[in-house]
């Protein structure tokens, strides 16, 4: 394995750090609230960090979602390149990528994704769909959404007729909203196989992105306790702090290179299913400490909700529970292995 960037993959990366960090400050994220930043979205796809996520693979888009993570930028990024490009590009028909995939790629559409599969989902006629999903994040900012039934077969649909939607609120502000499907139209994506990659890729893109989220709390508890002192000394002196800073650090490096692999696999074309569960276990359980720990090093300063760190607090968790929580990614590994997939 070589986790390397190739040459594009590293300029994408460096190009999506200098976007991010100039337009996603913690001024312009206080602004936008719980809603989304159309302006930093439109940075991003003029740009053509959305275009060539196809030709970067999965490990491209983990590199560029890490960066996304470090400042909790509140864009459709991860939903949209996820189930949108990577999802058509992998499994759409010939028809489907050259109608779809140039819409995608300069953000006129946004797709997100009512992932995992609802068993209230179901398609009563060829074409249509009906059902209920509770929460989809980034669905006020999408045109379509990729929905799983209880085949676990794959459909586009267009936001329009059918298509019910009614906001949702969520730990961190992810756009969410409630997904209501009355013989919705939609267009079958893929087929067997379809939805058991897309789930592991996203998996492993989330991965990406809580690294990224972790790094960007880490970094921040770091400046603090370097900068304040107590009793004369900075608070980063202590071997306490150091301790849980340390620890912190091998957590997030964990969660990074666990989603590394996975993306890697992925993109050789080798199966990945277990490697995307480690991933997804590493970005919940070890996600959870370290964004706690963040805020715990920023003393009463972390307990503000206006902080800039409260932010990765709450992205962190939101992260931990979504796509399912350790506990579930857990027994869904096991059960895997024990079946010797």
């Amino acid at each position: 394995m070589d986790f390397t960037p190739t040459e594009a993959q590293a300029e994408a990366r460096d190009l999506a750090a200098r976007i991010f960090g100039d337009l996603a400050t913690h001024e312009r994220l206080a602004a936008a609230g719980t809603g989304s930043d159309p302006a930093l979205w439109k940075s991003l796809c003029a740009a053509g960090l959305v275009g060539a996520v196809a030709d970067l693979g999965l490990l491209g888009l983990v590199l560029l979602l890490e960066e996304q993570g470090r400042t909790t930028a509140q864009v459709p990024y991860a939903a949209s390149c996820v189930y949108g490009v990577l999802a058509v590009a992998a499994h759409g028909s010939p028809e489907q990528r050259d109608r779809l995939l140039p819409a995608l790629e300069d953000g006129s559409a946004v797709v997100t994704g009512a992932f995992p599969a609802q068993d209230a989902v179901r398609a009563p006629a060829p074409g249509e769909l009906t059902g209920t999903v509770p929460v989809v994040p980034w669905l006020r900012d999408a045109t379509h959404v990729l929905v799983a039934d209880t085949g676990r077969r794959l459909w586009l649909a267009p936001l329009g007729q059918g298509v019910g939607i009614t906001p949702v609120e969520l730990t961190a502000p992810w756009s969410a909203a409630r997904l209501t499907l009355d013989r919705a139209p939609a267009e079958p994506l893929g087929g067997p196989g379809a939805y058991a990659d897309v789930l592991a890729t996203a998996r492993t893109a989330f991965a990406g992105l809580q690294a990224g989220v972790c790094a960007g709390s880490l970094a921040r508890a770091v400046a603090h306790v370097a900068g304040r002192e107590q009793f004369g000394r900075p608070l980063a002196t202590r071997q306490a702090v150091q301790l849980r800073a340390a620890d912190a650090h091998m957590d997030t490096e964990a969660i990074r290179v666990t989603a590394y692999e996975a993306a890697w696999r992925r993109d050789a074309g080798l199966p990945y299913a277990t490697h995307a569960l480690t991933a997804a276990w590493w970005a919940s359980e070890a996600g959870h400490r370290v964004v706690h720990t963040g805020q715990h090093l920023h003393g009463g300063a972390g307990a503000d909700l206006g902080h800039p760190v409260h932010r990765h607090f709450l992205w962190g968790r939101q992260l931990d529970a979504y796509l399912g929580c350790g506990a579930e990614v857990l027994q869904e590994l096991g059960e895997l292995i024990a079946h010797g997939e």
